[in-house]
């Protein structure tokens, strides 16, 4: 059974920095695809950044320069590093995992971002 799970999210003030993990209970590199999606009260969930290899990523606009997307096969993880955090970055943070024509989910994790 694939299983996702989140962890790292939290209160932070603007300018801040969080680091989201996400732990995967089979090998990550047997994902195609792996990535991290958000979604705010009343809005719909959206792509931040996904992971296909160490040279293939892709960044949401809103994001680029300040988060980065990472993995670690050693430890069946796959980490977004948040910097200069802003307002509207507070949402629940999902990580996601395209595998063997499936699509996996996490269960999420709250980011707060606010004075």
């Amino acid at each position: 059974q694939v299983q996702l799970v989140e962890s790292g999210g939290g209160l932070v003030q603007p300018g801040g920095s969080l680091r989201l993990s996400c732990a995967a209970s089979v090998m990550i590199f047997s994902f195609n695809r792996m990535g991290w999606y958000r979604q705010a009260p009343g809005k719909e969930r959206e792509l931040v950044a996904d992971i296909i290899s160490a040279d293939s990523t892709n960044y949401a606009d809103s994001v680029k320069g300040r988060f980065t997307i990472s993995r670690n096969g050693a430890a069946n993880s796959v980490y977004l590093q948040m910097n200069s955090l802003k307002p509207e970055d507070t949402a629940v943070y999902y990580c996601n995992g395209e595998r063997r024509g499936a699509n996996y989910w996490g269960q999420g994790t709250q980011v707060t971002v606010s004075a």
